[in-house]
């Protein structure tokens, strides 16, 4: 019998294994990528609600980023997609409320509020990747000790570190769940809408076990509570050269029209 379930738990390549990889992007010091993307960040979302040709050039990052720490971009891109519908529900009514139009390509009168409605999408795809590069280039150790030595709190870091944690947990009893509601169904796939709620009560009651489990296994190896990282990642020269590029590079093109004089060149 083929495996039961939509997702293949067995050959899902997780952010935190593509975090263990060996490029020049993923030995920079944490410090490094979380400063350009905060900058990066900063820079995509201060642009104006129709300008759209000055967000173009900031597609450079993310691709730049995904070839040289090679990250693979369908499995980025199929996590950007679940926070697309909340970018498409935020920004829809802007098209039928604003219909003054602004520009015209080839002819076609394009209405403000459908510029402003791919500005908000576009700037949704640049900041989740951004945010989904960092995750998959630094591991959360890394992370969460360069988030302690800033001062952020303990309770913080390990809410944050618990949660990613168990993340992989939760998905192990829901796929386990699934292949055995499919198992007694025998035909059809998905879950029936009435047996739905039953399903999802089930796995927060099996959710909470399994937590148990591994808080008491965590006791028995001696967990106190305190959060203990590992020795710091020295700052090198090549990690400075590459905030200055990086952070210096967003800068450049949220102050400077590029695409413009890009435009301009090539006419």
């Amino acid at each position: 019998m083929k495996p039961i379930g939509a997702i293949q738990f067995s050959q899902i390549h997780t952010l935190e294994q593509l975090a263990d990889g060996n490029t020049a992007v993923h030995s920079l010091h944490p410090a490094v990528k979380l400063l350009s993307t905060l900058v990066y960040i900063g820079a995509v979302v201060s642009f104006g609600r129709y300008d759209l040709g000055g967000l173009l050039p900031m597609l450079m990052y993310p691709f730049l980023f995904m070839a040289l720490s090679e990250t693979p971009y369908r499995l980025l891109l199929k996590r950007f997609l679940i926070a697309l519908p909340f970018a498409v529900f935020a920004g829809v009514s802007n098209v039928f409320l604003d219909r003054t139009p602004v520009l015209s390509l080839g002819g076609i009168a394009v209405s403000g509020g459908a510029l402003s409605f791919l500005v908000l999408l576009l700037k949704t795809y640049l900041t989740v990747m951004a945010v989904l590069l960092l995750v998959s280039t630094t591991t959360l150790a890394s992370l969460s000790a360069l988030l302690s030595r800033i001062r952020v709190p303990v309770v913080f870091l390990m809410q944050l570190s618990m949660t990613y944690r168990y993340l992989s947990v939760l998905l192990e009893e829901a796929g386990a769940m699934m292949t055995a509601y499919a198992l007694r169904r025998r035909s059809g796939k998905g879950i029936l809408l009435r047996n739905m709620g039953s399903f999802v009560g089930q796995l927060l009651l099996r959710s909470f076990q399994r937590a148990e489990r591994v808080y008491c296994a965590m006791k028995l190896r001696g967990f106190s509570g305190a959060v203990v990282y590992t020795k710091p990642q020295k700052f090198r020269l090549r990690d400075g050269v590459a905030l200055c590029a990086v952070c210096g590079g967003a800068l450049l093109l949220r102050l400077f029209p590029v695409s413009e004089w890009f435009g301009q060149i090539v006419i």
